[in-house]
């Protein structure tokens, strides 16, 4: 069966057409759902312990009033950039196997088989939520979508077209009555409040116990394969529905109003375990759109630094694009300031959705820090190799050095060296690690020196 010709956002197919994949978006049609479910429930003994098949149908509201307020060229590529961010989120937050596919229009689904309650996963949809009606950025400006949820725990012999059924008959029954957000298939909504609330709770006990842990990724040199540093991470154990990570965490905080605590906490746990570090090692820390909009932000951060012991010249913070959309000429002012104290900046996940490049003349940058989605095809597609050679070639022409995130075969690296990427990070040469592992591997790499 041949790929479907590319459809517009304006597009509303019923939820059982099927596709190889969709152009538009680049994720798979819906007849990836039916062959990795089958695929999971064919081979349960590879599976984890008690995973069981979760699903969810995401649909987006006001695409027709997007399209006619801003073409449907924007509407088409706020699709691309939520089909991005649904991936993205899940390869951070789900342990198990998943899979994302675009069930037509506005419409996706994203399927995992996870060791997860039922809570765990209403708090999964619940964070992605936030993370979809967060503002896109579009040539002709800046919207919002908002998102509805349909949330499924497939019965143990449920055929995926009766699992589908109910996520769609449910879906539609939430935006007809313009209820809650996210509801569940078996009819039951999702609780009022009290789930976020204790969630709330638990993040500030957790931050004022120390319980939220900081991972590091390390980062190597493309030229000799050194250790050079690492990306510090943070994941909370939560005790009742285990592993949260960073994308969860951060939007628990933002909801509850606790980002500058939860941002101070793991900055400061970072720089601490990196005072330890042996050479040069470079250590970099992310910065959220609430540290930049903070007036004391800068004011903290160097005196945590200070606390620390920690040398600035050796400190990286890592802005996303997102933080940027609000106010730039803010987080311009902000960036010199912190640069003029010998800590470098990188802009994060670039070329994750739209790549303004307005923030490459005006911001004080040091790096270009490549989404994994750049560079997951470049060994063995041309144009991904031409759109990663034009982007360093333009780098060079800025004095600013290319980190290549999501390496994770040998090709891959290959490729990122040759075309001239300075750094990457990636599965190839190590997963994140707790600051015990890290040190290790950074004294043995200092011995091998």
């Amino acid at each position: 069966m041949g790929a479907p010709a590319k459809e517009s956002s304006s597009g509303e197919p019923a939820i059982h057409a099927r596709g190889i994949e969709d152009r538009l978006t680049g994720v798979p049609g819906l007849e990836a759902v039916h062959e990795r479910i089958a695929a999971w429930r064919a081979d349960p003994p590879m599976m984890p312990h008690q995973a069981h098949v979760h699903a969810m149908l995401l649909g987006l509201r006001r695409l027709d009033a997007i399209n006619i307020a801003y073409g449907a060229a924007a509407g088409d590529g706020a699709l691309e950039e939520v089909a991005a961010r649904l991936t993205h989120f899940a390869e951070e937050e789900l342990d198990g196997p998943w899979l994302l596919a675009r069930a037509g229009g506005g419409t996706f689904v994203l399927a995992a088989n996870e060791a997860c309650s039922r809570e765990r996963w209403m708090m999964v949809a619940e964070q992605l939520a936030d993370l979809i009606a967060r503002p896109i950025a579009v040539p002709s400006g800046v919207l919002r979508l908002t998102p509805s949820i349909a949330l499924i725990r497939a019965l143990t012999d449920e055929s995926v077209d009766s699992m589908l059924d109910r996520l769609s008959q449910t879906l539609e029954e939430a935006r007809d009555q313009r209820g809650p957000r996210l509801a569940w298939a078996d009819g039951e909504l999702t609780p009022p409040g009290r789930t976020a609330a204790q969630l709330d709770a638990d993040l500030l006990s957790a931050i004022d116990s120390d319980e939220i842990e900081v991972l590091f990724q390390p980062q190597f040199d493309l030229s000799t394969d050194a250790l050079v540093g690492a990306e510090a991470l943070a994941r909370w154990n939560h005790p009742r529905l285990g592993r949260i990570g960073a994308g969860a965490l951060f939007a628990i905080a933002e909801r509850a109003d606790h980002l500058a605590p939860l941002s101070r906490h793991i900055a400061a746990k970072a720089l601490e375990a990196a005072g330890a570090w042996p050479g040069a090692l470079r250590l970099s820390i992310n910065v959220t759109p609430a540290d930049l909009a903070f007036g004391s932000y800068v004011r903290q951060m160097l005196d945590l630094v200070r606390e620390s012991g920690f040398p600035p010249r050796r400190l990286t913070l890592e802005v996303t694009e997102q933080a940027l959309i609000s106010d730039v000429s803010l987080a311009a002012q902000t960036m010199a300031e912190f640069g003029a104290q010998g800590i470098r900046i990188a802009l994060d996940d670039f070329g994750a959705g739209f790549c303004n490049f307005r923030y490459l003349k005006v911001l004080p940058l040091h790096y270009l820090k490549l989404d994994r989605s750049m560079v997951e095809g470049i060994a063995s597609d041309r144009r991904d190799v031409a759109v990663l050679r034009a982007i360093v070639a333009m780098a060079r022409a800025l004095d600013l050095e290319v980190i290549a995130e999501g390496i994770e075969d040998e090709a891959q690296r290959q490729v990122a060296a040759r075309e001239g990427c300075a750094y990457f990070q990636g599965f190839l040469r190590a997963q994140p690690m707790s600051a015990a592992m890290f040190a290790k591997l950074a004294r043995a790499g200092e011995a091998e020196g």
